[in-house]
């Protein structure tokens, strides 16, 4: 058992692989916390498709692509904040507008290049394996920085997130906070990428968060919860790529939304089936009870 554990490990590129899962795990829940609490994951999907063109670009000139994607990332978040502030544009039309725009011309730069397939796959499901050690001290050196913007202005994005009315009575720059959270949101997809890909960062996004959401109401806990959990079902997933042969990302994604439904049945608070035990358990069936309780039913008053 041990030495099946030890396997994957002996590979330099598993192991890059192991640590970059831990980093983008850890940092994804970190953050994912608040896209969940904020109902706002269809705008973590947009930025994951609206980054495309950014890609396609830095891969067409020779440029580095996180860097491409990540001022994609960047114009689009602002374009967003400028166009729904339109009385006939709510937040939601400027998101599918945009996104969905951008996406297409991302789509539209790739199918340019003669080698599109191949590279479109690679942008869409990710490339975890193919990860260096640059890579790896890029990745985590973003993620530090997501993590430690995020702890220093903890306190204005809880804010906006639990109540935006009282954020905003209190003389808090809403819109500001908005788009640093959407700049920080940006940067930790951009990190994602290579992992599990462009479909796929969305569930490392949410799913872990999903998952701590179900086992505590304290927002520290669920953080950290959310953290640990997408590093272990990082783990988790590259382990079982690597004994039973399937793509890394969706092994990874898979492995999260198993922990999602083991949380959402077992919860001891909040699992399905914990509840129906415990109702069970405090309201037993009258066919359960002992002769004198049943008999206690039919007492005169």
């Amino acid at each position: 058992m041990i030495d099946r554990l030890i396997e994957p490990w002996q590979s330099a590129f598993m192991q890059n692989a192991f640590l970059a899962i831990i980093v983008i795990g850890i940092v994804s829940g970190v953050i994912g916390t608040f896209v969940v609490l904020r109902g706002i994951g269809f705008l973590g999907d947009a930025l994951a498709h609206a980054i495309f063109p950014g890609l396609a670009i830095a891969f067409i000139t020779g440029g580095n692509i996180m860097v491409g994607a990540f001022i994609a990332a960047v114009i689009v978040s602002l374009g967003i904040g400028a166009v729904s502030q339109h009385h006939r544009v709510n937040n939601d039309t400027a998101i599918g507008v945009l996104f969905v725009g951008a996406f297409a011309l991302g789509i539209a730069l790739m199918t340019s290049q003669s080698s599109f397939q191949r590279d479109l796959t690679s942008f869409l499901f990710g490339s975890i394996l193919g990860v260096t050690r640059d890579d790896l001290a890029i990745i985590s050196a973003v993620a530090l920085g997501v993590l430690a913007i995020l702890y220093y202005f903890r306190r204005e994005i809880t804010m906006i997130s639990f109540d935006r009315d009282f954020a905003s009575a209190t003389g808090l720059h809403v819109w500001r906070y908005d788009q640093l959270f959407l700049v920080l949101l940006a940067l930790t997809i951009v990190t994602g990428l290579q992992m599990v890909g462009n479909v796929l960062i969305l569930a490392m996004l949410i799913t872990p968060a999903a998952t701590a959401r179900l086992l505590t109401d304290r927002l520290w806990l669920m953080t950290v919860l959310a953290g640990a959990i997408g590093a272990v079902a990082g783990v988790i997933g590259l382990y079982v790529s690597w004994y039973q042969q399937v793509a890394s990302g969706s092994a990874i994604v898979l492995s999260a939304t198993a922990c999602f439904f083991m949380a959402y049945l077992f919860a001891p608070a909040n699992g399905i089936i914990t509840q129906r035990v415990r109702h069970t358990m405090h309201h037993p069936h009258p066919e359960t009870r002992s002769p004198v309780d049943v008999s206690a039913d039919h007492l005169p008053r």
